[in-house]
């Protein structure tokens, strides 16, 4: 039972640090969003000491303007999809203390759409990503490729796939040894 304490303490932690994720998400893609609408209104028109809000953040990043539209947009699209995704985890998580067990059967099915949507959001946010970046780079002339690498996620997505199979086998075991450890029923007397 002491391995089942650790299990749920790590449980524990891990859906307060998927909290604290999907808070920083959140922030994340409204600062973006912020970003983009101060520099579209804001960047051109604002000076300080006879220099632009706009030249400072060329200079600072040394990033074009074109460029800084297209980051900004595309971290709204990743800081969107990591905010899902720790949603997803925070709820398995929360099931699973319920539960008291990572081997249920209803457990295993979420762990599976977890791994599954592990590989499948973050995939899908660097599509879309790639996307912004196109229609940036076609309508302004100054913007650099973006360099986005979802490629841990693979890992993460299969990682999780293959401990749902695993955790599916214990939730299997789990119901048949209580019928295995019942008693027998007496042969009937011939």
């Amino acid at each position: 039972m002491k391995t089942l304490q650790i299990i749920q303490t790590v449980s524990k932690i891990a859906g307060i640090v998927c909290k604290v994720i999907s808070v920083f998400c959140i922030v994340g893609f409204c600062l973006c969003i912020v970003g983009i609408v101060s520099m579209a209104v804001g960047a051109p028109a604002m000076q300080f000491g006879g220099v632009t809000f706009e030249s400072m953040m060329q200079h600072n990043t040394e990033m074009s303007t074109g460029s800084l539209y297209a980051a900004m947009a595309a971290g709204a699209v990743v800081c969107a999809g990591e905010c899902v995704l720790t949603k997803f985890a925070a709820h398995y998580l929360t099931r699973e203390l319920k539960d008291g067990t990572p081997f249920t059967s209803g457990g295993a099915r979420e762990l599976l759409r977890l791994g599954i949507l592990s590989l499948c959001i973050p995939v899908g946010t660097q599509v879309i990503a790639q996307i912004i970046e196109t229609v940036f780079t076609k309508v302004m002339t100054d913007v650099e490729p973006l360099e986005l690498d979802m490629g841990g996620s693979v890992i993460v997505g299969a990682l999780l796939i293959v401990l749902a199979l695993v955790c599916r086998y214990g939730a299997e075991m789990t119901a048949q040894k209580p019928a295995e450890n019942l008693p027998q029923d007496p042969a009937p007397d011939a």
